[in-house]
């Protein structure tokens, strides 16, 4: 029996960075394929690990996992989906048209939107296309963290919308035919989205307040995508076997009291509790007892002996003050610390007297919460909102590139403009303005986990 009672056809994993997305996904397609069914696991995510998970090579293409017989994997990878779109697009024109024709067109397809749209094509073609996916009884996403997945849900929506009401046949990634020719697939994957027979959303989160507010918040912005069918995963319930262990009696409080006062959106959904476990989810072997009752039992904690290593950010932080000013990022992997290190280097900066900026480009945006408690004057939190960002861009561009056009060349860009593509022009921008700030002060950014990190740090260059 698999993790996931009564599992729908499609089955999407989300929810923040580091709690347990992957191997939720994993363990569900390795029990699915246990129990017979032909399963197929697609990560979009762009930092993916699912052959560290799986213990198995994954490329773009499904791939058949060690000791799995029923389960195929495989990765959405960005580039190369953009390199396939980019031919697609651009081939048919190789030696017919000049090439002076043929290298404008190539450039057109260069940018970072074409890395968003392709792998989005690739999305659209395995959850809207009944026919590619026609051998497996189950396809299984394994998502981005939160804001990242809520941007590529919305695609389906956006772009098939932008292209009803397009009369152009023109947008910021240059003609459009190569999308209007995929408009009845998008559409198709927006009816499957919201399909409770054919799709389920699976919110994974710890017992922890922070992640059960971040379920919340996706919970409700799905609904209103139309995502109704949702479910959540609670990972890593922790339960002490004694009284006598402190840490671990703190532990099973802390988890307890976050459980009691789970957030009103989600109270009602049906819910799947997983007990944490002592090792790491590795391998085929090891997914197959995710969820069991005994589970806790057939794994053998490891017994070496933690290191003494002397901790702390003092020294790192008395080096970067000495500069006075600069731009400090962090990155890495969704659930590492990005948020709690990024937070307590710029309180630790601003309490040296520093001026500091410190703000997000994570569109799931926790430094809020991080943050609410503490008040020093020299200490700015801001957020890179998308939606306001492109509402200001869009304002600005209108103001002046279409300041001199007639109505008809004003009603065009206010139609380019309504491309999804907009919104990445628009946080790029705001991006690049919290770095030039590092100039006279300190800015500390809390990025997005690292696959889209890479992707904001790429249309840098890009453009």
């Amino acid at each position: 029996m698999s993790l996931i009672e009564n599992p729908t056809r499609n089955l999407f994993f989300t929810g923040k960075g580091g709690v347990g997305k992957t191997s939720m996904a994993c363990a569900t397609a390795v029990q699915l394929a246990e129990d017979g069914f032909r399963v197929l696991l697609v990560s979009t995510d762009p930092a993916s690990n699912l052959h560290d998970v799986l213990a198995t090579e994954i490329t773009n293409e499904p791939s058949l996992i060690n000791g799995v017989p029923n389960l195929h994997a495989m990765n959405i990878d960005p580039a190369e989906s953009a390199r396939q779109y980019r031919e697609r697009m651009v081939g048919p024109y190789r030696g017919v048209l000049p090439d002076a024709a043929v290298a404008s067109m190539e450039e057109q397809f260069s940018g970072s939107c074409t890395l968003e749209i392709a792998a989005f094509d690739e999305f659209s073609r395995l959850l809207g296309d009944d026919s590619a996916t026609s051998q497996y009884d189950h396809v299984i996403f394994d998502t981005a963290p939160t804001g990242h997945t809520l941007r590529l849900l919305t695609l389906p929506s956006a772009w098939s919308g932008f292209m009803e009401t397009n009369t152009t046949g023109t947008s910021c990634l240059g003609p459009l035919a190569g999308l209007q020719s995929q408009q009845q697939l998008y559409q198709q994957s927006v009816a499957a989205l919201s399909n409770a027979e054919k799709t389920t959303l699976l919110l994974v989160t710890r017992p922890e307040a922070s992640a059960l507010r971040e379920a919340a918040r996706t919970s409700k912005e799905l609904q209103q995508l139309g995502v109704q069918n949702q479910r959540l995963v609670i990972n890593g319930v922790f339960s002490a076997k004694t009284g006598d262990d402190e840490f671990a009696a703190a532990m099973e409080l802390r988890c307890s009291q976050a459980l009691k006062s789970i957030p009103d959106e989600i109270a009602s959904l049906p819910r799947t509790y997983v007990p944490l476990l002592p090792a790491g989810l590795m391998g085929a072997e090891a997914l197959k007892q995710v969820g069991k009752s005994d589970a806790v039992g057939r794994f053998t904690p490891c017994d070496d002996s933690v290191l003494q290593l002397n901790v702390g950010l003092s020294g790192l932080i008395d080096e970067m003050a000495i500069s006075g000013n600069g731009v400090v990022m962090t990155m890495g992997k969704g659930g590492v610390g990005k948020t709690t290190v990024a937070a307590a280097i710029a309180f630790a900066l601003a309490e040296r007297g520093h001026e500091v900026l410190l703000s997000t480009t994570d569109p799931a945006a926790h430094l809020a919460a991080t943050m609410e408690d503490d008040n020093l004057s020299n200490l700015k939190v801001s957020r890179i909102d998308p939606v306001q960002e492109t509402r200001d861009y869009t304002a600005e561009v209108m103001a002046t590139v279409g300041a001199d056009l007639d109505d008809q060349g004003r009603a065009l860009l206010e139609e380019d403009l309504r491309s999804p593509c907009t919104e990445e022009i628009a946080v790029f921008r705001a991006f690049a303005r919290a770095v030039v700030d590092g100039s006279d002060r300190f800015v500390v950014l809390d990025t997005a986990p690292t696959g889209h990190t890479i992707l904001l740090l790429d249309s840098a260059l890009a453009y």
